[in-house]
This record gives C-alpha cells, structure tokens and sequence, in this order.
C-alpha cells in the first residue's frame, strides 16, 4: 500500500476493480485546510480521462503495468498472436485489446503491450508505420499536391485518405493514433 503522497506521472492506481494511470499530479498546500494532491487520471483499459483528488495521506493501491516489446505474428480468428521479444514466449491477445490497432499492424511488426498480471491491457503501435497502398481509384491529369483527397486501401485493408495524385503501389508513411496520411515514402 501506497500513500497520495506517493503519486508521480506514470503511476498506476488500482481503484474499484479498474486501473487508471496518472497523466498530471499536483500537491496543493492551500492557505487554510490540509493539503491534497489533484490528479489527472486516464482508465488503462478504456482511455477514458478524469480528475481525482485526494486527501494528503491517505492510502491508496498501486499496481505494476510491465510494457514489454512484442512482435506481432498472426491472427487466429478473432484474437491476435504476439512473440515476446525477450523470451520469445507466445502470448494470444483478444480483438477487444487490440482494438483498432489491427488496421495498422503486419505481420513481424514491434509493438509494445501492458500486462498486468500476466493479462494484456492495451497495445501501443509506434507512432507512424509505413503501408503500401494496393488500390485507389487512378490519378486525373492535373491533380496536385495541394487538391482533395480521395480513399485509399493500404496492404492491411484500412481505408485511409490520401492526396488525389497518389497511385496504388505508392508506399505512405501513417500516423496510427488518428489513421491520418503523412506522406510518401520513397524506397
């Protein structure tokens, strides 16, 4: 058992049968009354972000969320297989966990996955990964940078949008926290 005084960013608290990491602390000491501490807390499991105050002193449970290097194999129906890197031990990870990360994951991708207790939490993808685009409906004469944007499939089977001179073939760099095109990768 931990106090509130404890609390630092990054600390894992286990609270009503939930894990919420802290994103911000605070130690308030106001003029009158006992000190507390504010924090901004995100639900490891759902992202969901609240405030929570605490009074000074008093105990809370921490819990340990060991992020750990994987690589990522197959899918095997609707879960996801994932080779630990340091071990090589296999680990299946269900589709809920991995949520919409699948659209941008290939086969022997790293990625970094929280295990409390042995149970997966959440995956992380690097921040950018880069896909070929396999169709896209063809490029007009006169299309520049500077146009729309039309939809692209990429080797994956996500659905992105792109610029309207882009072909299938192209190889894109993707920003896999919003899905977003950053720009062409050149071999």
């Amino acid at each position: 058992m931990a106090t509130s005084n404890d609390i630092k960013n990054g600390t894992v608290i286990k609270e009503a049968g939930q894990l919420w990491s802290v994103l911000e602390f605070q130690h308030v000491k106001p003029g009158k009354g006992g000190a507390f501490v504010r924090t901004k807390q995100k639900n490891v499991v759902s992202g969901k972000i609240i405030d929570k105050t605490y009074n000074a002193g008093t105990k809370i449970e921490t819990a340990t969320v060991d992020r750990r290097d994987f690589q990522y194999l197959y899918q095997d129906g609707a879960d996801f297989v994932f080779m630990d890197m340091s071990d090589y031990d296999q680990i299946t990870v269900p589709a809920v966990v991995v949520g919409d990360a699948h659209k941008f994951m290939l086969e022997n991708q790293q990625v970094q996955i929280g295990l409390h207790e042995g149970e997966p939490l959440y995956l992380e993808l690097p921040a950018s990964v880069v896909l070929e685009v396999t169709y896209t409906e063809p490029g007009l004469q006169g299309d520049r940078s500077t146009g729309g944007t039309k939809p692209a499939t990429v080797e994956t089977g996500a659905e992105i949008q792109v610029p309207l001179f882009l072909e299938a073939g192209t190889k894109v760099k993707i920003d896999t926290r919003t899905g977003d095109y950053l720009g062409r990768v050149n071999d």
